[in-house]
């Protein structure tokens, strides 16, 4: 009877598998301000994550002691309101107002 039990589970597992949200796949086009970091071409959110990200690290802008935080350089500054620094939280927060 246990060997029964074991494979329902399995094929519960096997059709419980997410699937990408529509909504974050639909590409976006970012404002001018934010265009200037990552290109103005539209993209799907999680791209734009990934290229906001890659920005970040190439330019080494994660805090030395938190690097939870990122110190914004110019081009950062004007997509994070003015603030000189920002949490990785509040980034996603202030970035998704330059989307459309």
């Amino acid at each position: 009877m246990a060997t029964k039990k074991k494979a329902t589970k399995k094929v519960k597992k096997a059709a419980a598998k997410r699937k990408p949200n529509a909504a974050f796949m639909k590409p976006m086009t970012p404002s001018a301000a934010l265009g200037a970091v990552i290109g103005g071409n539209a993209m799907p959110r999680t791209e734009v994550t990934k290229k906001i990200w890659a920005y970040i690290k190439r330019n080494k802008l994660q805090d030395s002691k938190n690097r939870r935080n990122i110190n914004a350089d110019e081009k950062l500054k004007e997509v994070f309101g003015g603030k000189k620094q920002v949490s990785m939280f509040e980034m996603t927060k202030l970035v998704s107002k330059h989307l459309k």
